[in-house]
């Protein structure tokens, strides 16, 4: 017998969002949470960012539902047994016995150099590149693992990540970034292949270029915004509401729907 989103334990249930105090991880925790999930946030700030972090939480619990946020390193190993034990005493103390439903892997954390340049200590190292995809693709394998080792994410669940047109494009110092999307894509695949017999689906999002933190980051982030402006069929950029609309949305569909790349752009992807 099919099971619908309300008997699976969407609403109600948990979603961890791996990069949650900025861009599209922050709108996601909102937009969640007003459908009726609580959050897990995991995020690294410093001091000085923490104030936006309370904001994030307080909005959340606006809506009624629990935010139970992480200050660490999502990417490290020893960090990351140490949060999911600190989950599992949380959903033990609200009596949630359907753990994780939705994950979200949003981190955005990767060396901005080039492989080529005009002396060595310009261009990207080996520990540049490993970082990057470190945090930024392979870390999403390891979470899941983890998750579903401990019993915490099992049929019905959902794994969304983050790409970009970057993942299949250039763009001048965002090599290892690329190479992290294009890696996190495939990562996607391969859990949607291996994690379709228990009913869990995964797939990637792309987004349109947005103006997040993390884009203000990138060299020649100016440049690349007033491209997409003159480019984009929508006449406009892509915004992290319209990415945390269409997360929302996606959290409804059966797990029949899993593997893909989702674009979510206005049509940029087409003529970009």
């Amino acid at each position: 017998m099919e099971t619908n989103i309300t008997s699976t334990g969407i609403k109600g249930g948990w979603a961890l969002i791996l990069g949650a105090s900025s861009g599209f991880g922050e709108a996601a925790g909102l937009a969640l949470a007003q459908f009726g999930m609580n959050i897990f946030g995991v995020h690294l700030d410093r001091r000085a960012t923490m104030p936006n972090v309370e904001r994030i939480i307080g909005q959340i619990e606006a809506t009624g539902r629990q935010a139970v946020f992480f200050n660490t390193n999502a990417a490290d190993a020893a960090r990351r047994q140490e949060t999911l034990d600190q989950m599992q005493s949380a959903l033990e103390m609200s009596g949630q016995r359907e753990g994780v439903r939705v994950l979200l892997h949003s981190l955005a954390f990767g060396t901005l150099k080039p492989f080529i340049a005009p002396t060595p200590t310009e261009a990207i190292r080996e520990l540049d590149m490993n970082m990057t995809l470190d945090v930024m693709a392979n870390s999403l394998v390891y979470w899941v693992q983890d998750l579903l080792a401990r019993k915490m994410l099992g049929p019905g669940g959902k794994i969304f990540a983050m790409t970009s047109a970057g993942g299949h494009r250039v763009w001048p110092s965002y090599g290892a970034v690329s190479a992290a999307k294009a890696a996190l894509e495939s990562h996607i695949r391969q859990l949607a292949l291996e994690l379709a017999p228990l009913q869990i689906s995964a797939n990637s999002i792309r987004a349109g270029v947005t103006d997040t933190p993390a884009l203000r980051r990138i060299p020649g982030n100016e440049v690349m915004i007033n491209r997409v402006l003159e480019l984009n069929p929508g006449g406009r950029l892509t915004t992290t509401q319209d990415v945390a609309e269409t997360l929302v949305a996606l959290c409804q569909a059966r797990p029949w729907m899993t593997g893909n790349i989702i674009g979510v752009d206005g049509g940029e992807d087409l003529v970009g």
